[in-house]
């Protein structure tokens, strides 16, 4: 074998990574075990506060020691796989920056009529459209005032240099757009400023590109309705002036005196043993730990904890600038003392302290500064700044020109007038972000600010400048929240899902193919291996559909290695040498695994490209899935079979048992003799399909018409239809409601468009309120916020989600963007392959019957009350059938192909005959193999995936007959006379080669 010491050092180099990773992660799950039962009281109930304060204590600390190299807990958790919401509970947030602020800060609030009207019709419009909110706006002012020019709104003082009277309107267009991108960045850099505070563990933020959204995850989030508080909130910019330290000595000294006799008292008491019992005596939390609210640490507001006896002063770290600069791992601790009741007392009322916003350059250490605060409110904010842009100082580096409108020139110019040579600090959301020195009185509001940034610094400062008069408002458009038992209730059934389907693939390739399906299994194991050890290696999260990706792999894996010993098979049954045959049978089979995998990749591209939230997740799961099998199934298994049988040794590796051999050979069916037959079939399904699509339709999720959805468990069973009609009875109507029982018959699950069209957070708090106080009138029983062991008479939420209307939209138009584009790579991909339209054509006819066949599945499972949704994971479900449907017939596209090149075209419905008489074996035993997999997903993989499972349930079952019955008919039908033509000349050609080759060879010889 060919290059075997190459994927001998790959499979050890990939092996020894996954390892690293995965033992890493284990080691994670250890911490957080010990975490959870230092938690514990008597009773056995866990104290969440405890545990955080236990994993901050352990933050910066060295809990791992890898052949030398030491690893922190914060190093541990940048390395662990990642499980998603969906495992492990948290909030999941979408939030939408509105430009319609933006724009009238612009336009100075202009009341003109006209410009008014252009902002409500491009507001209405927003609500149906996919363009963005600035090119609706321009539309819209082009229809009210077609001769209208903008730059009567827009020329102002505060956009001179910008927008002259002069301006065309595509020029103040564009000062426009540029204004909201820059918004939008802003508030990203707010966000995720304000995400830090939260003190969860991996809070993940990113700008989706393209649109003004902002998409937030944070794991173990329990207080949604805080979350909703503090992203929502306005940025408020402050300007303060600064203590010298010499200014604020005697309270320093005191502060310091009192800490160090908190500390002395704190020892041997209930809080000091809680943290001295952790890993380190000294808390080391991390920064967005340390800086979160004081309800996300648990201490007494009496008590300090200990750290060494240090108090104030001793903590403070050396730097070159002057100042208070502190270890990250100590941040805590001052934190908690200015919140305790005896130093509170000690600082004055015109003194505050603030910190940095993040850690001085190339360091672990965070400034605190001291603020004069009198009466608390800042003496500038940041309303008065008209204008802030990236420049260059005297010296050419980047610095920050900022330009202040009247009323702020004239307070700006006493503050600097009384700041010569001291520092005035520019405060966002209450943190740090630069407190230059006043080199002189500033008469015309017009400042350089300059230091060492870089010009990225630079740009985000003037950027951060204008959160003031240019605010960028957020409100939430989409929104998931998962209870922590729903999660843990989730890991169990995918753990479950994965250990059944490979139990039971493991148990059929043994029997099938003896030791041969064990080399199989053996590729199968890496396969899964490699797929968890390189999504920790990229960072990227688990979710529960990407535990469907893997057991969807486990099922479709097995496929490569089904051609391999289908071909070796058939070349033993012809007499060919075991060697010869594995050779044989690698080199036929690889054409066709290329094939069929590419394709199933170019649906999980699209799916990654177009998807969101876990459906991406699916996406990554499945491609890094189709790869690592294509690795493992070819490549690590060729290496192990040509280890046991070298030196002679056959007798070590056989492929067929005792009770398997002749299984599927010899198979001659006319299959396109009954294709006709076939085509009746599929019309009569399409036709009943109709008929249940016009009558009961099909159930849309809130992902695709927007609305609010609750998942509710109660003390005792309930009857779904019983809930319904109460419900109905109230603000929801008959149609806007739909109850169903939800995994469990004492769980419902809720979904209603009431208020569909209101995205505020009153409207969330309202609709809920309605909800809960329904639910308790018709069943007499008492709601409990929050997760909780339910007792008698009692019900709960235990996960919630919204989907905005506009969010709906998109995701409906990226849904049908990635079916199209689906059948577009496909076509081109199987036209280039098979270099005949006709097959190209053949496969996407079969790929849409199959599309339509799954959606008449569900819309005749209406019919005996199954209902599923149609939502963004059954988009998923329909693309990955796609992807295998074209799997099965690219295969036996592939044996027509070589079929023809052997016998010609004399009788062509015999050689297509012969083709896919040729490689049923494979099909129906992948078939079978996937939709066994498929139903165990479907038995145990729980409510989220029931859809999932049924349409791919569905799918693999058409897709099969489609491969068989309509994909290579329609070929034959299409056209039987070119098709026949050009197979004779492909056959001559290959006869012509093969006639040359022997020539030369005879020559040589």
């Amino acid at each position: 074998m060919k290059n075997k010491n190459t994927i001998v050092f790959l499979t050890i180099i990939i092996t020894a990574l996954c390892v690293y990773y995965l033992s890493i992660t284990f080691f994670s799950r250890g911490i957080q075990a010990d975490a959870i039962e230092y938690a514990k009281d008597d009773a056995g109930i866990i104290d969440q506060q405890k545990k955080q304060a236990y994993l901050d204590s352990i933050w910066m600390e060295p809990v791992l020691n890898i052949l030398g190299a030491e690893f922190t807990y914060k190093d541990v958790k940048e390395q662990e796989l990642n499980l998603g919401l969906d495992l492990q509970g948290g909030m999941h947030v979408t939030l939408e920056v509105s430009p319609v602020e933006i724009i009238k800060g612009l336009s100075g609030n202009s009341q003109n009529a006209d410009f008014q009207r252009a902002l409500e019709l491009a507001s209405e419009r927003q609500r149906n459209s996919q363009a963005s909110y600035a090119q609706l706006f321009e539309e819209a002012w082009n229809e009210v005032a077609p001769e209208g020019r903008l730059s009567r709104v827009f020329a102002n003082a505060a956009n001179r240099g910008k927008i002259s009277f002069e301006s065309t309107n595509a020029e103040v267009m564009d000062v426009i757009n540029t204004e909201v991108d820059q918004a939008i960045d802003r508030a990203f850099q707010i966000l995720r400023t304000r995400v830090d505070r939260f003190g969860t563990s991996q809070p993940n933020i990113q700008r989706i590109q393209g649109t003004g959204r902002i998409q937030i995850e944070l794991p173990g989030v329990d207080n949604p309705a805080r979350v909703r508080k503090l992203l929502q909130g306005v940025a408020k910019l402050e300007f303060w002036e600064v203590y010298e330290p010499g200014e604020i000595t005697s309270t320093l000294s005191a502060i310091n005196d009192e800490m160090i006799r908190l500390e002395n008292e704190a020892k041997g008491t209930s809080l000091n043993t809680e943290l001295t019992a952790s890993p380190s005596e000294t808390p080391s939390n991390s920064l967005e730990a340390q800086l979160a609210e004081a309800d996300t640490t648990a201490t007494d507001p009496n008590s300090l904890d200990a750290s060494g006896g240090k108090g104030f002063y001793g903590l403070i770290q050396p730097y070159q600038y002057a100042g208070f600069y502190f270890n990250l791992a100590d941040t805590g601790t001052i934190n908690r003392a200015f919140k305790n009741e005896r130093i509170r007392r000690l600082i004055p009322q015109n003194l505050a302290f603030k910190w940095a916003v993040k850690p001085a350059p190339d360091t672990e250490l965070l400034q605190l500064y001291a603020i004069k605060s009198s009466r608390g409110e800042a003496p500038l904010t940041g309303e008065v700044v008209t204008d802030a842009r990236q420049s260059l100082d005297d010296r050419a580096r980047p610095a920050v020109s900022m330009n202040m409108n009247t009323v702020g020139a004239k307070k700006w110019k006493n503050l600097t007038a009384q700041n010569i040579g001291r520092q005035i600090a520019i405060v966002l959301d209450n943190y740090v972000y630069t407190a230059p020195t006043v080199q002189g009185e500033i008469a015309n509001g017009s400042s350089s600010i300059s230091g060492n940034f870089t010009q990225e610094e630079a740009e985000d400062l003037s950027n951060i400048l204008k959160a003031g008069s240019l605010p960028a408002p957020t409100r939430i458009v989409e929104e998931a929240v998962v209870g922590p038992t729903l999660g843990k209730e989730a890991q169990a059934q995918g753990v479950t899902s994965i250990v059944a389907g490979l139990l039971i693939v493991v148990v059929f390739m043994v029997f099938y193919y003896s030791k041969g399906g064990l080399v199989a299994n053996v590729a199968l194991l890496f396969n899964i291996f490699f797929i968890l050890g390189i999504l920790a290696n990229i960072g990227s999260a688990l979710t529960l559909p990407g535990i469907a990706g893997i057991v969807l792999t486990i099922g479709m894996s097995i496929d490569a290695n089904v051609l391999i010993f289908e071909r070796i098979r058939e070349e033993l049954r012809d007499g060919v040498p075991l060697l010869q045959a594995i050779n044989s049978g690698y080199q036929k089979a690889y054409s066709s695994i290329i094939d069929a995998n590419v394709t199933t990749l170019l649906t999980g591209i699209i799916l990654f490209w177009l998807g969101q939230g876990p459906i991406k997740g699916f996406a990554i799961t499945l491609i890094i899935g189709i790869i690592c099998s294509f690795f493992s199934a070819v490549f690590i298994t060729r290496v192990i079979v040509t280890w046991m049988t070298k030196k002679g040794n056959e007798s070590k590796i056989s492929f067929e048992t005792p009770l398997s051999k002749g299984w599927l050979t010899n198979v001659n069916i006319d299959f396109l003799g009954k294709r006709r037959m076939a085509y009746m079939i599929s019309s009569i399904v399409i036709v009943i399909g109709i008929a249940a699509l016009a009558t009961s339709g099909l159930r849309l999720g809130v992902d695709f018409k927007g609305g609010r959805s609750y998942v509710v468990q109660f003390d005792q069973p309930m009857v779904a239809s019983d809930v319904k009609t109460a419900l109905s009875a109230g603000v929801f109507t008959e149609d806007g409601v739909e109850v169903k029982t939800y995994d469990a018959s004492n769980i419902l699950k809720i979904t209603t468009s009431y208020r569909v069209d209101e995205e505020s957070t009153e409207a969330d708090q309202a609709v809920k309120d309605a909800l809960t106080t329904g639910l308790a009138e018709a069943t007499g029983k008492t709601f409990i916020d929050g997760t909780v062991d339910l007792k008698d008479g009692q019900f709960t939420i235990v996960a919630s989600s919204k989907v905005g209307a506009t969010i709906a939209d998109d995701i409906k138009k990226s849904s049908f963007e990635a079916f199209g584009l689906s059948i577009l790579a496909i076509f081109i991909y199987i036209l280039i392959r098979f270099r005949r339209w006709q097959f190209s054509l053949g496969a996407i006819v079969a790929l849409i019957h199959d599309a339509f066949i799954v959606m008449s599945a569900f819309a005749i499972a209406g019919w005996f009350g199954i209902s599923f949704e149609i939502d963004q994971v059954f988009i998923a479900a329909l693309l990955t059938i796609i992807g295998y449907s074209i799997n099965d017939t690219v295969v036996v596209f592939d044996r027509i192909r070589e079929t023809l090149q052997l016998k010609g075209s004399k009788d062509l419905i015999n050689t297509f005959n012969i083709s896919i008489n040729s490689t049923i074996s494979r099909t129906l035993i992948t078939s079978a193999t996937t939709m066994i997999v498929v139903l165990i997903l479907l038995i145990f993989g729980g409510e989220v995936l029931r859809g999932f499972s049924f349409a791919l349930l569905i799918g693999i079952l058409v897709g099969t007959y489609s491969s068989v019955f309509i994909a290579t008919p329609t070929v034959v039908d299409l056209t039987k006379k070119s098709l026949g033509a050009a197979a004779d000349k492909e056959q001559a050609s290959a006869r012509a080669k093969a006639a040359a080759k022997a020539e030369a060879t005879a020559q040589q010889g």
